[in-house]
């Protein structure tokens, strides 16, 4: 079957959104691979069982565009974890004193890790995706967050204009390796990404500064709004949607005083604060469109929205899961994990507590239960 086969194929889709957030993604990895020893249980395939198999759309941000090329291009959960744990801290490689003035790390390595990975000369229009994939980066050079797919039918995606006309590039053959190592090119961390799309130069930075550090609803938008001709069908039969998240790092300050908020505060601070609530935003519009069976509380007020009335009903628009933790003293404790010091698991690129980040995901993904999926097995 080809994408585009797939895509128009009928019956109900599935969607998997996995989060931006460094060496944190090893909290993922462990999450999918219990979904994929689920599924490859109840759909009693053979060892050769791949989650691109299962999901028809996978969507990442940073680390999860990372993942989610792996995904799609149908390796197995345990390769994707033996790339991480091999290959962690030659991705973090620090830059020379006087270059971490420009990023804390080098990224040659990186870019030569996913070369190795995905080929060099592999495209975003490769036949070797077997799923739809987006991945999401800020387009620096324009302003702009980019959520760029290998949907065939997607418009930049198109050789020709509507007039029969060519067109002066074509996304899917830009370099995958580049357009994924683009979307992990997070500020003060790695340098940003320079790529050639057609005759224009664009600079790139990590997607986890857009809206979209959470790509979960806007996955559902490029599945459904018309200009992206993907047209597939709503409703909680019909659509699953499944997010992962890289953990929570809420900093509450109580002492915090008006003069404390200075401009090396707010640099330090702002960026982080609005990640916070752009990851917070998509989670709540997919518990308010979606029928959500599985999330941790989104605040006090809310609840977990599990069971809440909202603008859609009394049918939503699809299926909605979300796994994630909280990765203060309180949130690990509530996982079992009081052994393990936050500021180990916190950090993006806390490569040398690659164990206790697989800890963390694996008590997450407790939560991951078979009924979340049977409606689409």
């Amino acid at each position: 079957m080809t994408l585009t086969e797939r895509i128009q194929s009928p019956g109900p889709k599935k969607i998997l959104a996995l989060d931006g957030g460094g060496i944190r993604g090893m909290m993922t990895i462990e999450v999918l691979a219990k979904i994929e020893n689920l599924l490859w249980q109840q759909l009693k395939k053979g060892p050769e069982f791949r989650l691109a198999k299962f999901f028809d759309f996978v969507a990442g941000t940073s680390t999860g565009a990372i993942i989610a090329a792996c995904i799609s291009s149908g390796m197995a959960v345990s390769e994707i974890r033996d790339f991480y744990q091999s290959s962690g801290e030659e991705m973090f490689d620090k830059a020379f004193l006087l270059r971490r003035l420009r990023a804390k790390y080098e990224d040659e390595k990186l870019a030569k890790k996913l070369q190795d990975v995905f080929g060099k000369d592999t495209t975003l229009g490769s036949d070797k995706l077997q799923t739809v994939l987006m991945m999401v980066m800020r387009n620096a050079t324009t302003d702009s967050p980019w959520s760029v797919s290998n949907n065939p039918l997607a418009k930049y995606n198109l050789r020709l204009r509507d007039d029969g006309t060519c067109r002066d590039s074509c996304n899917l053959d830009i370099p995958l390796w580049q357009l994924i190592r683009a979307s992990t090119a997070a500020p003060v961390y790695f340098p940003p990404e320079v790529a050639q799309v057609g005759n224009k130069q664009f600079i790139f930075v990590d997607g986890g500064i857009t809206m979209y550090n959470n790509p979960s609803f806007q996955a559902f938008l490029m599945a459904t709004l018309e200009p992206y001709k993907m047209g597939w069908a709503t409703g909680e039969e019909w659509m699953l949607v499944v997010s992962i998240g890289t953990g929570t790092s809420p900093r509450a300050n109580v002492d915090l005083a008006p003069g404390d908020m200075n401009l090396l505060y707010n640099a330090s601070s702002v960026p982080s604060a609005l990640m916070s609530a752009a990851l917070n935003e998509q989670d709540l519009l997919c518990r308010v469109f979606g029928h959500c069976l599985s999330g941790d509380m989104l605040d006090r007020e809310i609840g977990d929205l599990k069971m809440a009335k909202g603008p859609v009903g009394p049918s939503k628009l699809f299926t909605y899961v979300r796994y994630n933790a909280e990765l203060s003293a309180e949130g690990l404790t509530k996982l079992g994990l009081s052994g393990i010091k936050p500021e180990h698991v916190q950090q993006l690129d806390s490569t040398e507590h690659i164990k206790e980040l697989q800890e963390v995901g694996q008590a997450v993904a407790k939560q991951v239960k078979l009924e979340h999926f049977s409606k689409f097995v």
